[in-house]
């Protein structure tokens, strides 16, 4: 993705996290102290480079799922690899709009199209 992004010098890293460490990252992070799914920060370096870390939480990404009537294996992946380009996303500087107007947004469009190319293991 870094790449068909064109980023270069650009190092992002993962982390997965269970419910607690997640609610407590988000609570230090944002004051929120509610359970979220993915949390992602950017730090630009002094050479240009970029260095970011995205934090995952399958937990909330399984409970959103239930919700929603879809908590099968398959559909708890492709919702992390989702939360893992939309968190690289945001390291990048994309953003989106909060609210409804966030899924037409010009990053989830992007961030769809990702996902696709990624479960369809397109380069």
């Amino acid at each position: 993705m870094l790449a068909w992004e064109r980023a270069h010098d650009v190092r992002v890293e993962i982390t997965v996290l269970d419910a607690p460490a997640m609610r407590r990252l988000n609570r230090r992070a944002t004051g929120r102290r509610r359970l979220t799914d993915v949390l992602a920060y950017a730090l630009p370096l002094a050479d240009g480079g970029l260095v970011g870390d995205v934090y995952l939480c399958p937990a909330a990404a399984g409970r959103w799922l239930a919700e929603r009537g879809r908590a099968d294996r398959a559909a708890l992946r492709e919702e992390l690899l989702r939360l893992a380009v939309h968190g690289t996303l945001h390291v990048l500087g994309y953003d989106h709009p909060e609210g409804p107007r966030r899924t037409r947004s010009a990053m989830w469009r992007r961030q769809e199209r990702y996902v696709r190319r990624l479960l369809s293991g397109s380069r």
